[in-house]
This record gives C-alpha cells, sequence and structure tokens, in this order.
C-alpha cells in the first residue's frame, strides 16, 4: 500500500482533511472514495433534510466493499469538535432511558455508545463519506427535548423478498398495505427501494405518535395482510416462512432501531441507492414484473431528483 494522500479543503467555513481519495471502494464499478464524496456533495440538498435531527448509524468500509463493512452507532475517535451527537436508546425496549445529548463534541468521545453523530450539515456529510462511510442509516425519530419522551414522526413497513421472490413481490405486497393504510387514514405513504432487493414503505404521522401505539398498529397491519394474503405475505419472523413470499418487517417500529436513508448508498458489488419511488413506479413494477425497473445507481438518482425533486419531502 503507498503512502497516505492528504488533501485540504473547506466546505462552508470547516476545515476537512480529506485522505486517500483514489482509493477504489467498490471494486466491480471502479467507484472510488472521490466518487462517494462527489455523489454525497451532489445529493445533499435532498439528503440532509432526512438526516436533520436524527442520530445516524454508519456503515463503513474503509478497504472497499470486498474488504469488510461495519456498523458503527457511536461518535468515532478523531471527530471535529464542531460534530453534534445526539442520545439513543440503550435497547429496542421503548421505555429504555437514554442520556440526552444534544450537542456532544469530539472531546466528549469516550461517552456511552449511546452517543451517535448528527450529520447536520454539508461539512459532516463530507468528513463522514471522507471515512467511508457508505451507507447511512437512521431511526423514525427526531432529537426529543430534555425531559421529553421518544414520538416516532414515521411507521415504516419494511418488505423483504424471499427467493424467488423479488422486489416485484414486494411492489405487489405495497400495494395490499396502502390500501390498508388508507382506509385507517394513513394516507401520507411514500415508497422506497432499499436499494438491495427490497422495498420500503414509510407512512407519515402527523402528530408524532409513541412508539408503542406506531408498533402496535403496524404489527396488527402486517399480520392482517398474512392472513389476507397468505400466498404472497409472512409477518413472522421465522425465515422458513419466507421463501417465494414477501417478510413484511414491522418490528423496525421500536426507538434503537433504524432503516437505511431515502438517497443512502448501499456496500454491495456494485453503488445502488435506498431511491423514493413514486406509487405509480411501484404499481408499474408490479404489473411489469421487471425487478430491474426500480434498481437505480447514484448517477440515475442525481438525475432523477434534477427531474422529480425529492419525492420523499415533508415525509
Amino acid at each position: 500500500m503507498g503512502p497516505e494522500t492528504r488533501t485540504e479543503t473547506e466546505v462552508e467555513g470547516r476545515h476537512l482533511v480529506l485522505t486517500n481519495l483514489g482509493k477504489v471502494l467498490f471494486p466491480e464499478a471502479g467507484f472510488t472514495k472521490a466518487d462517494v464524496v462527489d455523489y454525497y456533495v451532489r445529493i445533499a440538498p435532498v439528503l440532509l433534510p432526512h438526516l436533520a435531527g436524527r442520530p445516524v448509524t454508519f456503515v463503513r468500509c474503509p478497504d472497499g466493499v470486498d474488504g469488510g463493512c461495519f456498523f458503527e452507532k457511536r461518535l468515532p475517535r478523531g471527530a471535529p469538535e464542531w460534530l453534534r451527537a445526539i442520545d439513543v436508546p440503550r435497547s429496542s425496549r421503548t421505555d429504555a432511558p437514554a442520556i440526552h445529548a444534544p450537542a456532544i463534541h469530539a472531546p466528549a468521545i469516550h461517552a456511552p455508545a449511546t452517543h451517535a453523530p448528527a450529520i447536520a450539515d454539508l461539512p459532516s456529510l463530507v468528513w463522514a463519506a471522507n471515512l467511508a462511510v457508505l451507507e447511512l442509516h437512521v431511526p423514525l425519530w427526531r432529537n426529543r427535548p430534555p425531559g421529553g419522551h421518544w414520538r416516532f414522526d414515521r411507521m415504516v413497513f419494511d418488505l423483504d423478498p424471499g427467493p424467488p421472490a423479488t422486489i416485484v413481490e414486494c411492489c405487489a405486497v405495497a400495494e395490499v398495505l396502502v390500501d390498508v393504510l388508507a382506509e385507517r387514514g394513513l394516507s401520507t405513504v411514500r415508497p422506497k427501494t432499499s436499494g438491495k432487493k427490497g422495498l420500503q414503505l414509510y407512512v407519515a404521522l402527523e402528530p408524532p405518535r409513541t412508539p408503542e401505539s406506531v408498533r402496535e398498529e403496524a404489527m396488527g397491519i402486517a399480520h392482517a395482510a398474512e392472513r389476507d394474503h397468505r400466498d404472497l405475505v409472512v409477518a413472522k419472523m421465522r425465515k422458513d416462512l419466507r421463501p417465494g413470499k414477501v417478510f413484511i418487517d414491522w418490528s423496525q417500529n421500536v426507538p434503537a432501531k433504524t432503516t437505511v436513508a431515502a438517497y443512502s448508498l448501499r456496500a454491495l458489488a456494485r453503488p445502488s441507492v435506498s431511491t423514493p419511488v413514486t406509487l405509480e413506479e411501484v404499481a408499474a413494477c408490479a404489473a411489469g414484473g421487471d425487478p430491474q425497473s426500480l434498481r437505480f445507481g447514484p448517477a440515475e438518482v442525481l438525475a432523477r431528483v434534477e427531474r422529480l425533486g425529492d419525492l420523499f419531502a415533508a415525509g
């Protein structure tokens, strides 16, 4: 391995040192760290609003997607002093205690693992990309007030196809869920691809609700869908039940869990993106049967945003 290369730059008044920008992180596509930084800089206007006020869990791949990746939930060592952090629950229990930390700085990096980075602006995002953070994951809540309670502003259904099922079957299940949600008065539904093989449905909650109520309703909806569509849907966690069906994962609706953020890259052999799509695109995929119709790379996503704007706006 050659000597480390360093590039000093300034981003919105913050001094950053970027290293090894020529390093290939997606070997199959020749996609480098510089390409990762460039994508996140260009997608930032629509990505950052979906990270704002939420603790971010990183998926870091310092040696590229073939060299092993790992989750990082706590504020990394060496974080700049201006980087903020947000407290998170200690477990998946909705009543789990947490330490409130609206503005933990780098000198406090020995703080408990409940302190997660907040990627609130472009310098923070570029700093993370320089760490070879490929994926950004967020919870369903924004930072709570001191002494306040967790409130979800979203409900999520993570649709995971069991082979030979694909995202096509996920789209068919999504159409079922959209109808059920509308019957319950939950009509603000925004789908996005997982960036891997599945689809995710987010439901906007206004006003925000308690985690317990959201989890209970999501579980009920998923099990009702399984009962009415046993040939297509499974809502139980058992993996032996999933082949050929779509698993509706409702269990993500707890404070300590996260799902990949809209517009985040995914650490696959070739760079793909968790991409917001329209309900019309979901219906077309279900009817057309082509799983590739809802697979998008970074360049395609940037072009979509230029053409369609942020399909996840206000969600």
